[in-house]
């Protein structure tokens, strides 16, 4: 069995593996080769879930199911690609440039820098200085 402690210690070095010990480990998990020109930053994504997916158990049944029925028919993936609902006091976190960033949800909207907007799209294009769909931007959108 393996222990949470241990798992968190093996994501916190990711980083520092090569290359070809990232692939390998795409290769294990995935079985096949990742994508050509994939990123080492995506790689090293893929084995921190594979990592906690040991622990703490992957996707349910039914996520498998509606992904597994996406990647069958393209018109599903569109019908099924739907926002959650953000209800108030989620707290959204997404790394930009090294820096982390928090939002709350609020019933009015969000709080990003103890500042109010009214919308994901308006937080984002404050943190990136580009127009960004705020979902999408944080994770929480198609």
């Amino acid at each position: 069995m393996v222990w949470a402690a241990e798992v968190e210690d093996d994501i916190a070095t990711l980083g520092e593996l090569p290359r070809p010990v990232l692939v390998e480990r795409w290769t294990t998990c995935h079985g096949t080769a990742p994508p050509r020109g994939i990123s080492g930053q995506l790689l090293e994504l893929s084995a921190a879930y594979a990592l906690q997916a040991s622990v703490h158990g992957g996707l349910g049944r039914k996520r498998q199911k509606q992904l597994l029925s996406m990647l069958s028919s393209p018109e599903g993936a569109k019908r099924q690609a739907t926002s959650p609902a953000l209800k108030p006091g989620s707290r959204l976190v997404r790394v930009w440039n090294g820096r982390s960033h928090h939002v709350e949800v609020t019933e009015q909207g969000f709080v990003w820098n103890g500042q109010a907007y009214n919308s994901l799209s308006a937080v984002a294009r404050e943190i990136t200085g580009a127009r960004w769909s705020g979902p999408r931007f944080f994770g929480v959108g198609p």
